[in-house]
């Protein structure tokens, strides 16, 4: 009972941890990509004029949607530079975005009158040097001249605008070391691209399925478009969590295997220590198929019970992790380890501590008990 026990808390542990881990990698990915991206099938770019705006934003389900211009520039800071993404993006991508609870320093600012502002990842101000306290001076942004022929004059072969730091976020590598947002106009006038844009994002509400919602858009805008949700934008990092969860799964069922050989040896001493009740038994009637159904369900509740305590007391630990905090993390944007139950889970782990436990009850009952029927009638 103890061995099924602490088998079924190890299963459940493991799993909320995978789920905590799931949910806060899609927090962070949700506060900077968008439920639905429309990008062109052909080329980087797609004409404004082509694009039915106003068509998409009035589906039902849609919160808001961003017109996106991305590029790569250098951006230049004092003496230091380096490579980045500009994603020129609209001010509703703020209000939409989850990005404001991402923040690291100074304020989510693109424009202020004619002032234009940046809010880069935290990889890029440190390249850099850049400090939004110390920012006394503005960030130069070089984007290379869409010519056919290489100019050998710098000077020439960039086109060069000023634009001042507001604020610097903080999500993970992927983001804070590629992106720098700034005013999807500004974006526009840098890279000489009056009416295109490289994306279109959207906001969804909550209650709102995605594969459905995307179907809609598709038909609307037909082949010359592409639609993702944001599930198929990061698909491998989502599909490889759920087979890592799934794997671990199947590790330590093995393990709850291993431990039913103890209820197999208990079970196995429990027939032999009730010979002479087996005889009673059977002189007052008992068929061997009753008392082997005696045995089986006696190892099945044995199973039952270790497994119900093992999984409630995972609960417990797992619960006490959510709200209190047992396992710190020190370096990362948590405080201490994500955990999330789910019923579907704890059904699963129930669901497998009963399987396991009748198959190891059932073949040490049926061989044993019809053993020692045979010796009983040989005695007889």
């Amino acid at each position: 009972m103890g061995g099924i026990a602490i088998g079924a808390l190890a299963l459940i542990v493991i799993l909320s941890a995978f789920n905590g881990l799931e949910k806060l990698v899609e927090s962070l990915y949700s506060s900077f990509d968008p439920d639905i991206k429309i990008t062109a099938t052909i080329g980087k770019t797609f004409a404004e004029e082509t694009f039915p705006e106003n068509e998409i934003l009035n589906l039902e389900g849609i919160l808001g949607g961003s017109k996106v211009l991305e590029e790569t520039v250098v951006l230049k800071y004092n003496q230091k530079q380096t490579f980045a993404t500009i994603k020129g993006v609209e001010e509703s991508f703020l209000s939409h975005s989850g990005i404001d609870s991402m923040l690291y320093e100074g304020e989510l600012l693109l424009e202020d009158g004619n002032l234009n502002y940046t809010v880069m990842g935290y990889g890029i101000a440190d390249k850099i040097g850049l400090y939004i306290e110390n920012a006394l001076q503005p960030i130069y942004i070089y984007a290379a001249k869409n010519t056919k022929q290489l100019n050998p004059n710098l000077a020439e072969a960039f086109r060069v605008q000023p634009i001042l730091p507001s604020g610097i976020f903080a999500i993970n590598p992927d983001f804070d070391n590629k992106y720098a947002l700034v005013p999807y106009k500004f974006a526009q006038n840098l890279l000489m691209k009056k009416s295109e844009m490289s994306a279109y994002e959207l906001s969804l509400n909550e209650d709102v399925n995605p594969e459905d919602l995307k179907l809609k858009i598709q038909a609307i805008l037909g082949a010359d478009f592409e639609v993702k949700t944001k599930y198929q934008l990061n698909e491998i990092i989502y599909k490889t969590n759920k087979t890592e969860k799934w794997v671990t799964f199947l590790i330590l069922s093995f393990v709850l295997v291993v431990a039913t050989f103890n209820l197999i040896g208990n079970l196995a001493m429990l027939i032999i220590d009730k010979r002479e009740d087996l005889f009673t038994l059977r002189s007052l009637g008992a068929t061997e198929n009753m008392v082997f159904q005696i045995f089986l369900i006696e190892g099945v509740l044995i199973s039952l019970v270790g497994g119900v305590g093992g999984i409630g007391l995972g609960l417990l630990l797992t619960w006490l992790q959510q709200t209190v905090g047992i396992v710190p993390l020190q370096g990362v944007i948590v405080d201490y380890y994500p955990m999330a139950i789910e019923l579907f889970d704890v059904a699963v782990v129930f669901a497998t501590v009963i399987l396991i436990g009748f198959g190891a009850s059932y073949l040490p009952a049926k061989i044993l008990t019809k053993r020692y029927f045979n010796s009983l009638t040989r005695e007889v």
